[in-house]
């Protein structure tokens, strides 16, 4: 009998904008594992087909940490945080929790194993990246009809030279992250 594993992966540590993301999932036996493959290798529209597939196969949970909690504890530990959350809301038994990256959240009692691109690897953690992928990217994309000067719906909030022209151009927003170099020394400037 196979091990019951939860994948976990986070998204948008890089972003210079908003929250960070992370899931974390259960696949069914009966899921295709041959189309799970890590969120940045696949087309927008394709993460969005296969996340929908993910979640109607699957038990998953989303995890968060605000801006707020990036800039007290460092995107490090608000990603550890962000993914303790996911993985407290999963109910199903489980034997093994497989996090991407090389860094596990402190929960007590909890198996875990960091996996170096394991959303490369590991079915499970495919599936989480893509999960927190698309509904990071649903949020975002909400937000930048408030701030389509920004081109988030394009850059998500990454350090793109259209994202960091236009912070020149018309300043920080209340949703970048202050704490983040490109952003402390736009600050700092003024």
């Amino acid at each position: 009998m196979s091990k019951i594993i939860v994948g976990v992966d986070e998204v948008g540590r890089g972003s210079l904008i908003g929250p960070v993301y992370a899931a974390a999932v259960i696949l069914n036996k009966n899921i295709n594992k041959k189309i799970l493959k890590d969120s940045k290798k696949l087309s927008r529209k394709k993460r969005e087909k296969i996340n929908n597939y993910i979640k109607k196969n699957s038990v998953w949970a989303i995890g968060k940490a605000n801006i707020n909690e990036i800039e007290k504890y460092n995107i490090l530990n608000a990603s550890l945080l962000a993914m303790t959350r996911a993985i407290k809301k999963i109910k199903k038994k489980y034997e093994i929790v497989l996090i991407d990256g090389n860094k596990l959240p402190k929960i007590s009692n909890l198996k875990m194993k960091s996996v170096i691109k394991g959303d490369q690897k590991i079915p499970e953690i495919s599936a989480a990246s893509i999960i927190a992928k698309v509904s990071r990217d649903k949020t975002i994309t909400n937000v930048s009809k408030k701030y389509k000067k920004y081109y988030w719906n394009k850059n998500f909030g990454y350090g793109t030279k259209e994202h960091l022209n236009a912070i020149k151009r018309f300043g920080v927003t209340k949703l970048h992250r202050k704490s983040f170099k490109p952003i402390h020394n736009i600050l700092s400037q003024k």
